[in-house]
């Protein structure tokens, strides 16, 4: 079943001059159509510019489409009367935690979604123990967020939305400001919540070795999808994807740049362990 469907979607961007009249029209989005299984670890790439974040709004209606529909787990998201419902399947989270977390606690944080939503207080505590042990943010439950790292306040932004029991979690760019180790963090994390717990994650980055788990990938470039498949399908297409300003991992890089050479190992590899075995087959 589909999570998240677009069809045929358009947004554009408007600026008015200070009568409101229209000065010009930016189309962000052209033409969009996907699906999204329930369950599934789908990936959205592109460079600056190529319209993703955008998209993303548009996936728990905090923009809503200038032509075209996107339905989340059935749901219009131009229904006004599913806003709420449709925020609480597809949950947000943005790329600066610092924005997103409100409490003075973390476990005060994690409450704040679902104690909004009315959840019993008997409810909201096995909710939020349960959001805290599987992002491993149990120890620092009493703890200030400014005392956390930057991967740690992204786990604490991720347990957040988690504890309001989404079918899905839309994450924008939520590694761009962390470094390499809070970036694999959050990535574990992300990997397991949906292995183990079996919700849907729709990550869009631009880092491209955070998405060789994903069982889809869609590449965005100028508000339009142009390329969509597997890991291994979209990134032997090297040159392509450096057309849309985007670097394969180093090592399918090198592992492309053997390949071309004529050596014998698989044309498309993601990890050095592939590598290391494709290579001990030529010895």
């Amino acid at each position: 079943m589909d999570i998240i469907k677009a069809e045929n979607l358009i947004f554009e961007y408007k600026r008015r001059d200070e009568e409101g009249n229209i000065e010009s029209v930016e189309r962000a989005l052209d033409n969009v159509s996907l699906d999204v299984k329930e369950g599934d670890f789908i990936s959205i790439l592109g460079a600056n510019g190529s319209g993703k974040s955008t998209f993303a709004k548009h996936l728990n209606a905090i923009l809503l489409p200038t032509e075209g529909t996107v339905w989340v787990d059935g749901m219009d998201s131009k229904d006004e009367d599913k806003l709420f419902t449709i925020r609480q399947t597809a949950g947000m989270v943005f790329q600066n935690p610092d924005n997103q977390i409100i409490g003075q606690v973390v476990e005060e944080d994690v409450a704040f979604g679902p104690e909004n939503m009315g959840i019993p207080t008997e409810q909201l505590r096995e909710r939020v123990d349960e959001a805290l042990k599987t992002l491993g943010m149990m120890e620092f439950s009493k703890k200030s967020p400014n005392r956390l790292s930057g991967g740690q306040k992204q786990r604490v932004s991720i347990a957040g939305v988690l504890a309001m029991h989404p079918k899905c979690i839309v994450l924008d760019e939520p590694t761009a400001m962390l470094d390499p180790a809070g970036r694999k963090e959050v990535i574990r994390a992300l990997r397991a919540l949906n292995e183990v717990e079996e919700i849907t994650i729709i990550l869009i980055t631009h880092y491209m070795e955070e998405t060789i788990y994903s069982d889809k990938i869609f590449v965005m470039n100028k508000g339009k999808i142009a390329m969509e498949g597997s890991p291994r399908e979209i990134f032997k297409h090297v040159e392509e994807l450096e057309e849309y300003k985007l670097e394969v991992p180093k090592i399918t890089l090198l592992a492309h740049e053997l390949w071309k050479k004529g050596i014998d190992i698989p044309e498309c590899i993601l990890s050095d362990k592939e590598l290391a075995e494709a290579l001990k087959k030529l010895v």
